[in-house]
């Protein structure tokens, strides 16, 4: 399936007083990767927004390996794990600049209309750019 990744360094603000990365901005760190997932496909979670389409994420599970530390480079592995429906599957995996696994991850977002507040199936465009 489509995978990107994504890389960016750890900022002092996002470590504890050890220099660790708090756990909370994992979270942060796995959507970084999907919002660069989907503008690879030439999309970008505004563009979805104007165009009546939000994406809330209803399930996040992180398994935690290794800590990451300030100022490492990480660098994040995005995976669609199937073609979407109403929802759309990530799995995630993130290394420090030495190639070591920190973390792996699985992220469920649902496709929502911002108009009705239901839930509706994975747009036609993005749906033509995964089968090309």
């Amino acid at each position: 399936m489509k995978k990107t990744l994504t890389k960016f360094r750890v900022r002092y603000g996002e470590t504890d007083q050890m220099g660790i990365v708090y756990y909370g901005n994992y979270a942060q760190y796995l959507e970084q990767g999907r919002t660069e997932w989907l503008r690879e496909l030439g999309f970008s979670y505004r563009w979805m927004e104007e165009n009546n389409v939000q994406l809330p994420v209803i399930n996040l599970n992180i398994d935690y390996k290794s800590p990451a530390h300030y100022d490492d480079l990480l660098t994040v592995v995005t995976t669609l794990v199937k073609i979407p429906t109403v929802r759309i599957e990530f799995y995630y995996e993130i290394y420090n600049q030495n190639d070591k696994l920190l973390i792996t991850a699985n992220t469920t977002l649902v496709f929502v209309n911002s108009t009705t507040k239901k839930l509706m199936k994975a747009p036609s465009y993005l749906l033509e750019k995964l089968t090309e």
